[in-house]
């Protein structure tokens, strides 16, 4: 069970990154909203451009689903569940969830996880086939990160 002092930090490390994404999420909106269409440029710097757009829309599109574990973090807080594996229940630590405040499962557990993908990559690779680790699918927005 957390103290309150540990449950204030990790509220005020959660409300921080929250309101930081939120900050981030109304500039991309200005930022495609308020995108120049010059016409007469040539093809490179509207490819350029186009490039540089697509980049600040992916990068929105994580934002968007670390906000959501964030949101779902804040929940755990206040339903005291947010020191709780929700693989073996056992608690997670405190200076596990003050590093990683969103993260849902102890440190044993997601290192299985971890051994599980890369055994898992390992065979994929095995059979001719690419396949991307725990890593690049939670940067990617798909992974269950902890």
């Amino acid at each position: 069970m957390l103290n309150e002092k540990e449950r204030e930090q990790l509220r005020a490390a959660l409300n921080a990154e929250k309101q930081r994404l939120l900050r981030n999420a109304q500039e991309g909106l200005a930022f495609s909203m308020n995108r120049e269409r010059n016409i007469g440029r040539d093809s490179i710097d509207e490819s350029m451009e186009e490039e540089l757009f697509s980049t600040e829309l992916r990068l929105r599109d994580r934002e968007k689903f670390l906000l959501g574990k964030i949101i779902g973090a804040i929940e755990r807080l206040e339903a005291n569940t947010i020191n709780e594996c929700e693989d073996c229940s056992e608690p997670i630590g405190v200076k596990r969830l003050l590093a990683r405040p969103v993260t849902t499962l102890c440190i044993d557990c997601k290192e299985e996880r971890e051994r599980e993908e890369l055994s898992q990559s390992e065979m994929h690779r095995g059979g001719g086939a690419a396949s991307g680790d725990g890593e690049a699918a939670d940067e990617a927005g798909g992974g269950e990160e902890t």
